[in-house]
């Protein structure tokens, strides 16, 4: 790594969203930052592509640039167009999402995500969250802080390291690395008719309702006033469940050792 990083930020919430540019300005002591983010919010788009229409970029002042796409296309288009970055980045950074991304929510959250495509890429990456109305500000610095430990990290470990961060609203009585938790959602569809008479869906209730009370968990952490460091891995492979597939497979079929 030069002496100055190289720090590529995006987000879900848009690139006018509050949580980025108080981030953007935090980084910035770090090293060069680029941004490229969604011109629009891209909240729960997880990691979505967008394969079937073209992508509008605008460059904005001070390296800041929008893609109106998901989290996803804006990392990819930065990491494979030459004229966005001027190297490839030490490290990708998303957030600050406006809400925490605990638990089963790194599976939809677009902020988790974009993190997500710089790790699938071989670049170390981190994703930041907050709880909602929290102190932004302080968040950014904490988050900064965070950023330079992560880039002198050292040895990395041999697969490339993804982090979810979430950030409790006001300042956090310390940092914990955790596992993640779990979390019931008021779930359901409300099917209402418009006014040519056809049905439509509005997906979800209105929120979280409770969560399990897992020791270590990153749901634990927030709750009592902590930062949670939750390190996520890349690979979809359940090694403990190569029994079940086995016997799906049938007797006759090949298997490997787990």
């Amino acid at each position: 790594m030069g002496s100055q990083p190289l720090i590529l930020l995006s987000n879900d919430d848009g690139v006018s969203a509050e949580g980025i540019q108080v981030l953007r300005s935090a980084l910035q002591r770090l090293g060069q930052v680029v941004t490229v983010a969604p011109a629009t919010e891209q909240s729960a788009k997880s990691h979505g592509i967008t394969l079937h229409r073209p992508l509008r970029h605008e460059r904005f002042e001070g390296e800041v640039h929008s893609v109106d796409g998901t989290p996803v296309d804006c990392v990819y288009i930065a990491l494979h167009h030459e004229g966005l970055l001027p190297r490839r980045p030490d490290v990708v950074v998303s957030g600050i999402n406006h809400g925490p991304n605990l638990a089963v929510d790194v599976v939809y959250s677009g902020t988790v995500a974009a993190a997500r495509e710089g790790a699938l890429r071989g670049i170390p990456s981190i994703a930041f969250s907050q709880e909602r109305d929290g102190d932004k500000q302080m968040a950014a610095i904490h988050a900064a802080n965070l950023v330079e430990r992560f880039l002198q990290a050292e040895p990395l470990p041999p697969q490339v390291a993804l982090l979810n961060v979430n950030i409790p609203a006001h300042m956090p009585q310390g940092v914990r690395t955790t596992r993640l938790g779990q979390r019931h959602y008021d779930e359901g569809v409300v099917c209402r008719e418009d006014p040519r008479g056809r049905d439509y869906f509005w997906i979800g209730g209105p929120g979280v309702i409770s969560h399990y009370p897992i020791e270590g968990s990153d749901t634990e952490a927030v709750d009592q006033g902590f930062t949670s460091i939750t390190p996520l891995s890349l690979s979809g492979t359940r090694s403990d469940h190569f029994g079940v597939a086995a016997y799906v497979a049938g007797a006759d079929a090949e298997s490997i050792e787990s």
